[in-house]
């Protein structure tokens, strides 16, 4: 009986990989938005902080808004791939309280699955959403504007 039991064990351990595996990615995604945002802020500071004679009105509200954009579309993702992340902790979990208890979870865990994938699809729709448009800075005309690092 005990060989049972850690042989489930063991299974439950192997189905748990991959979702692991999953949450990983999530985290490194979390990991290179966190950092976008980072940027952003530090590029709006520096934006407060230049006069009005070194860049006009109109450019310093349009650039604001821009990154206003960003900043909610990386807040969105964030979001999205955290609750990914938790929903993956959810399947790891139900997992093992299913082999421990001889529970068949497998339509629940299948259908969190599925869930999570919404949530780390919508964070990295979010995510090229933010990309496109701190790309389109430039065709916005700002690229006269000096990178956040550039004033030192």
């Amino acid at each position: 009986m005990q060989d049972t039991s850690v042989s489930a064990v063991a299974h439950v351990i192997q189905l748990s990989l991959s979702p692991i595996f999953l949450l990983l990615g999530i985290g490194t995604m979390l990991a290179v938005i966190t950092t976008r945002l980072g940027r952003i802020v530090d590029r709006a500071r520096k934006l407060q902080e230049l006069s009005e004679s070194e860049r006009s009105k109109a450019q310093v509200r349009r650039e604001s808004r821009v990154l206003s954009w960003q900043r909610r579309m990386i807040s969105r993702a964030i979001t999205l791939l955290t609750i990914a992340a938790l929903l993956v902790t959810v399947v790891v979990a139900i997992l093992f309280m299913a082999a421990i208890f001889g529970l068949d979870a497998s339509s629940l865990v299948a259908a969190l699955f599925v869930v999570t994938m919404g949530f780390v699809f919508g964070g990295l729709v979010m995510f090229l959403r933010e990309v496109v448009l701190g790309t389109s800075r430039l065709r916005l005309g700002l690229e006269d504007s000096p990178p956040h690092d550039e004033r030192s």
